[in-house]
């Protein structure tokens, strides 16, 4: 399951949900859901959110490695 660091870049750039959902074109419950892990964006919103909170993709979106796929280890 992909680890996301969206609230925390949110919050460091004194931004509410609102305010970045505002900003990505998408509802503020979408943005909640993405911070609690509740929901899976497509990668267009991923660089959407990237761009609005200054990030690359990695540090906001990435895969742990103890949920990597058997095959990959």
């Amino acid at each position: 399951m992909p680890v996301n660091r969206v609230k925390l870049a949110r919050v460091e750039r004194n931004l509410s949900q609102q305010e970045l959902a505002d900003q990505v074109e998408v509802a503020r419950q979408t943005i909640g859901l993405i911070e609690a892990g509740n929901y899976n964006p497509t990668l267009a919103l991923c660089l959407r959110i990237a761009k609005a909170l200054g990030k690359t993709l990695d540090p906001l979106f990435y895969l742990e490695e103890d949920h990597e796929r058997p095959e990959a280890q």
